[in-house]
């Protein structure tokens, strides 16, 4: 089986439009996340385009947003073939964040719509979430704290074996930027590194001093996996019943990365039969996680509502980032992250 992994994007030439004129050009916000959206009325303003904000989640509302539009700021609103259809030709969708998952890009490119991501804009703070979620779990915070809560006092050991950091090893998947700075924050705990990424250059691992395996050996050896891969077809459960049976009685799970690398219901039987001690979801598929869902009611399962991304700094960036992306659209300049 073959995996996919993202790498870096550099910028595609866009073709200038002719005849540019500023007062015709239309920019709207499908839907987002932030407190405001000044960024994005400023740089409308600055050539002069008509800017609308909506709140679109189904495909009919989002086709009458993006009517006749020269850029959308889209963050999970559909971007299906017939959403696309009725952009103006030559338009641009700019995606809050990395992945792109709502967007048909192979449609994209047949209806000459080009598409562009942010992703680098949260890297740090992505990091922050994931490297914290693995610190926690593999000291048992999340299951003290609930036995406290719970018995009013707890035995240190009724959380059962607890593996110090300097005998533990971390399995990355993927070893792109987010990773890396997962590495960055964890190497001064001793723990010893291993990561699954067919596309990573041997020089990475080297410069990183972390050792290249194959997915298999990285859940035989790993007692911490931290997930930092696409979602894509090949990637579909990737943390399945095979890779959690493979997985030494007592790790921990992280994934910051995207819901569908995770098959929810295997993880949930790991977690019940003790092969997994904790799991930290930030995002799940679905999502939000299904009311019913057994995940839900262990102590040892973190949940946190695909926040990975959110501080202050972070959300300023991406829409600094995507709004000058736009000023780009706007101005037949190249884009920087074109992807379709």
């Amino acid at each position: 089986m073959q995996y996919f992994f993202d790498q870096p994007t550099n910028a595609v030439p866009r073709v200038r439009r002719m005849g540019y004129q500023p007062m015709s050009q239309r920019v709207v916000v499908t839907d987002h996340a932030f407190r405001d959206v000044e960024f994005e009325k400023a740089v409308s303003a600055k050539y002069g385009a008509e800017f609308e904000c909506f709140s679109c989640v189904e495909k009919d509302e989002t086709i009458q947003a993006i009517q006749d539009a020269d850029v959308a700021f889209v963050n999970f609103a559909p971007m299906t073939r017939e959403v696309l259809a009725r952009f103006k030709p030559g338009a641009t969708i700019i995606r809050y964040g990395i992945g792109y998952d709502n967007v048909d890009i192979d449609a994209a490119r047949e209806l000459g719509v080009a598409v562009a991501n942010v992703p680098d804009y949260g890297v740090e703070t992505v990091a922050d979430h994931a490297a914290s979620s693995l610190l926690s779990l593999l000291r048992r915070l999340p299951v003290y704290d609930a036995l406290i809560k719970t018995n009013g006092w707890a035995k240190p050991a009724e959380v059962g074996r607890l593996r110090g950091f300097r005998s533990a090893t971390i399995g990355l998947v993927g070893l792109g930027r987010i990773a890396q700075a997962v590495h960055r924050r964890l190497e001064p705990f001793g723990f010893r590194f291993v990561a699954f990424d067919p596309y990573c250059s041997p020089e990475v691992f080297t410069r990183l001093n972390v050792t290249s395996v194959s997915l298999e050996e990285l859940a035989e050896q790993a007692h911490a996996v931290s997930l930092h891969a696409p979602s894509t077809p090949e990637n579909h459960h990737l943390v399945g019943r095979e890779f959690l049976a493979r997985m030494q009685p007592g790790s921990v799970v992280v994934n910051t990365a995207r819901g569908p690398l995770v098959d929810l219901g295997a993880l949930a039987e790991a977690v019940r039969n003790g092969r997994v001690a904790g799991a930290a979801l930030d995002v799940t598929d679905p999502e939000p996680l299904p009311a019913d869902s057994p995940l839900r009611g262990f102590p040892q399962v973190v949940l946190t509502p695909h926040a990975a991304f959110y501080d202050d700094d972070s959300l300023a960036n991406l829409q600094r980032l995507a709004s000058e992306e736009a000023g780009r659209a706007l101005s037949g300049q190249p884009l920087r992250c074109q992807i379709a």
